[in-house]
């Protein structure tokens, strides 16, 4: 695969009162059900702030004009419950949730309770739910799979017009070089604001990927 050039990080849009309050409840929440499963890793639990939720908020300013959104794995609610409560008053804004962990998904539920976060919740296996949800705007996966995975699975959803954005860490270059993507597609690279060597991955239709994202 031809070397991919890394585009400048995404703006990073400013984070008001009512936004932070949420962010916070959801931290709180976060905090109380870590010691009855492992949502975070434990060593990055005094850094949740830094380390994940800075790093979500990246996801919705890639793609602002996107509203409604699948988040895949969703897990500890990273980027999906994120991206919602980012998107939250806005018209039309909903982020379905997958995760297959009965006990994540009853995390999830309490955190959009008490956030009032647009989100469903939506329990089961990747490839058993995301057939059954509706067209959305965007897909985001952090942590998840590798990128010829990710891409396997959502191939038809984004030739449809659904763009793709994957948080990824240092490996993101090997994972691209096992990967085969419909020529109908393009990547994208964006650098993260949190990692120097993460890297967002954009993925989408030709003809959608050149009018819009970062810096629109």
């Amino acid at each position: 695969m031809t070397a991919i050039p890394v585009e400048a990080a995404p703006f990073a849009r400013s984070v008001d009162a009512d936004l932070d309050a949420r962010l916070k409840v959801f931290e709180q929440i976060l905090l109380k059900w870590q010691p009855k499963m492992n949502l975070v890793a434990p060593s990055t639990l005094k850094s949740i702030r830094s380390r994940h939720i800075e790093d979500s908020l990246q996801v919705a300013d890639i793609w602002p004009t996107a509203r409604r959104w699948i988040d895949l794995g969703s897990g500890g609610g990273f980027p999906g419950i994120v991206t919602a409560l980012r998107l939250r008053g806005e018209s039309g804004a909903l982020v379905h949730l997958v995760e297959s962990d009965h006990r994540k998904c009853a995390f999830l539920r309490e955190v959009s309770r008490e956030t009032q976060a647009p989100v469903e919740v939506h329990w089961g296996r990747i490839e058993d739910v995301l057939p059954t949800l509706p067209d959305v705007d965007a897909i985001s996966a952090r942590a998840l799979a590798s990128l010829a995975i990710l891409a396997e699975m959502t191939t038809e959803r984004l030739e449809n017009g659904a763009i793709g954005i994957f948080l990824k860490g240092q490996d993101v270059g090997s994972e691209l070089t096992e990967m085969s993507i419909h020529s109908s597609l393009t990547i994208r690279l964006v650098a993260s604001r949190t990692d120097p060597l993460a890297r967002i991955v954009i993925l989408g239709r030709n003809d959608l990927m050149s009018t819009g994202g970062v810096g629109q």
